[in-house]
């Protein structure tokens, strides 16, 4: 398959939020906000993440790889190196990768009896 460069190499969500109740069965039903990866390209990609908070330092840098021409999705929850975020939390994320890929935030809250469940963009955060 021919090369396709489709999205950015940086990357910014800014409505982070896991809450720390679920009313779900485990583990299909915890809350979690879930970031999805896209790369379209022949390279595999590494992607670098910093977490911002509203009252204490930024977390990171966690590490994720997305293999080429591949989609990665993970649990912010599953994030543990350098340590795990905290639920309950406001927090933003930037994303650095030296590829251009496609970022999407996905959050599912099953903190009250009815499931919630949105995906939103990260904005894209530079010119190539």
């Amino acid at each position: 398959m021919k090369d396709k460069r489709y999205g950015k190499k940086y990357w910014a969500f800014s409505g982070g939020y896991i809450p720390v109740d679920s009313t779900g069965k485990e583990p299909e039903y915890v809350s979690k906000d879930i970031i999805s990866i896209l790369n379209t390209t022949s390279e595999e990609a590494t992607v670098s993440m910093t977490f911002y908070f509203t009252d204490t330092e930024p977390a990171g840098t966690y590490q994720v790889k997305v293999k080429a021409q591949r989609v990665k999705m993970f649990s912010v929850n599953d994030l543990i190196e350098p340590f795990a975020l905290p639920l309950g939390v406001p927090y933003g994320g930037v994303l650095e990768s030296d590829v251009p890929v496609v970022v999407q935030l996905t959050k599912q809250h099953t903190g009250q009896s009815a499931l919630a469940l949105m995906g939103i963009t990260a904005y894209p955060a530079d010119n190539t």
